[in-house]
């Protein structure tokens, strides 16, 4: 396994670059201590990447003959990691480990499982220069991207060990009916828990269930994508590092086939997805067709944003601009829909293209990039096919539309920020798409801008850029989404963090309807026992 304790800039950022200063609300980050940090913390990660990693099993190291490569987004030459893949049996095996163990870790007093979640987060803080490093050569994100992924990682894990602790852990005393009787309400977990994460955020995304689930005394069996797989090894590594038991959280790295079989694992007792609407609703059908289990998805969204003819257009096109193009698009919050009051309309799409126009497009590794490449080749497609169909349609692109293969870029997977406007009968306003490219069209007033951001299958964020109190109020009262905001320059409807905005979504973009970082998440990993004892 990777070995990183002791990277050279890790003191720099411990206790001072946490919650409050990199947050994905960042507007600024000229502080040279910082990127000094990152800088040194990105040499130490790209001196340990390539390395060949196993499943994690019991604390096992277990090694298979098949193997996949990732390769970096940003350069295809490099080779980030070879993963060992799951088998049918591995999987198995993972499961009845976890299911073995998990009466022991239940056992263990909520307090010490608590202070194991916030040593993990404790160094995660201390060495998130070089995991910012890795994240940003094996997903490709912009420096402020991957500082925030790793804090964002810290803050759910200290979130969740602060709502225990304010709980006074999982029992409340109840009333009595006065006959020598006490009776309380305790929360218990579920038993094992599979958690199917994402490429995006490898640390974030994965700190968030793990902690919940594991806080809450169930143990975990994570399958990563295998595109962001080292992610959530560098994370297992330092919750064992953590004095987590080897029992309580293992890894099964591997394709589509290794996360169907655990999700339906019989002995899985609660599963949460985050990936696209396609799998997880099948994954909310199918795996509790045998009995019932909680199935915790959260499933991307076709997020919009309306402008009313009040607003402050300035900062309304640099809040989409961000929330469009921040992690090239690749955000499940991105903004990818915009309804501009007709008299606003041409400004607002002046300011919207002249923003874009100046974006730093490039090696994320830099400095003063912005966007950097997208995922994989498949994405590169999906962008081409949307710029397609603009045209074909009649639409126009507005700013960007291209593919970059300059220089040392064409081996990776770069493409421009793109602004459009098409007919919006064109497939390019109902698809996820998972790339930089944002569509606008102008509406007649606020209600229509209101009724075709609700027009979706999906409900997972929105925002609204007003003048006045009264449009906000109307936003808020009719928007169909579970993560809104009103006037945000730092992004239209991206940046929810521990604590502050709960992350989860409504209609077709999430099942649970409790947000992640949010005060009502943790209900999801646990059921209710009533416990009555009489004593006459």
């Amino acid at each position: 396994m990777l070995d990183f304790r002791g990277s050279p800039s890790s003191y720099l950022l411990k206790g001072k670059y946490t919650m409050g200063k990199i947050t994905y609300a960042t507007m600024s980050a000229d502080d040279p201590a910082l990127h000094q940090a990152y800088e040194e913390g990105l040499a130490a990660a790209t001196g340990q990447i390539g390395q060949t990693h196993p499943l994690l099993i019991n604390g096992e190291k277990r090694y298979t003959a098949e193997t996949y490569t990732e390769r970096s987004p940003i350069d295809s030459d490099l080779v980030v990691g070879v993963y060992s893949q799951a088998s049918d049996d591995d999987v198995d095996d993972a499961v009845a480990a976890a299911r073995a163990f998990q009466p022991e870790w239940e056992g263990t007093p909520w307090q010490e499982r608590v202070a194991i979640i916030r040593r993990a987060a404790d160094l995660m803080d201390e060495e998130t220069p070089t995991l910012a490093g890795f994240l940003s050569l094996e997903i490709g994100k912009n420096r402020l991207e991957a500082l925030g992924d790793v804090s964002e990682a810290v803050a759910f894990a200290n979130y969740y060990c602060d709502r225990l602790e304010e709980a006074g852990g999982m029992e409340t005393a109840m009333g009595a009916y006065g006959v020598g009787d006490t009776n309380h309400s305790v929360l218990r977990p579920w038993g094992v828990w599979a958690i199917i994460s994402p490429f995006n955020f490898p640390m974030a995304l994965v700190a968030s269930p793990t902690s919940a689930a594991l806080l809450t005394g169930n143990t975990v069996v994570l399958k990563p994508s295998n595109t962001g797989a080292l992610g959530s090894l560098l994370l297992a590594d330092i919750f064992s590092r953590a004095g987590l038991p080897a029992g309580a959280l293992h890894v099964v790295t591997g394709g589509d086939e290794a996360g169907d079989r655990l999700a339906h694992h019989d002995h899985v007792d609660g599963v949460t997805f985050t990936g696209s609407y396609d799998v997880g609703m099948y994954l909310y059908r199918t795996v509790a067709a045998g009995r019932p289990k909680p199935v915790v998805c959260e499933m991307g969204g076709k997020n919009p944003a309306v402008v009313t003819a009040s607003a402050d257009l300035d900062l309304a096109a640099e809040g989409v601009m961000r929330a469009a193009f921040g992690l090239s698009g690749q955000k499940c919050s991105a903004n990818s829909r915009v309804y501009v009051e007709r008299p606003a309309y041409q400004e607002f799409v002046n300011l919207l293209a002249d923003k874009t126009g100046e974006i730093q497009v490039g090696d994320p590794r830099r400095r003063d990039t912005f966007v950097g490449p997208v995922i994989d080749q498949e994405a590169v497609g999906r962008f081409r096919s949307a710029v397609e169909a603009v045209k074909e349609a009649g639409g126009e692109i507005i700013s960007g539309g291209e593919v970059v293969t300059d220089g040392d870029l064409e081996r990776g997977n770069f493409v421009q920020p793109t602004v459009v406007t098409a007919p919006e009968d064109t497939w390019i306003w109902k698809k996820e798409l998972f790339v930089p490219f944002v569509a606008v069209t102008p509406v007649d007033s606020l209600d229509e801008g209101i009724d075709k951001a609700n027009d979706t299958i999906f409900g997972l964020t929105a925002g609204v850029f007003a003048g006045t109190d009264g449009e906000v109020d109307r936003f808020f009262e009719r928007i169909q989404a579970g993560v809104v905001y009103a006037n945000r320059r730092a992004g239209s409807t991206t940046g929810a963090w521990p604590d502050i905005q709960p992350f989860g979504g409504w209609k077709g973009s999430g099942t649970s309807g409790a947000g992640s970082g949010g005060p009502w998440y943790m209900r999801s990993y646990v059921r209710e026992q009533a416990r009555t004892v009489i004593r006459e």
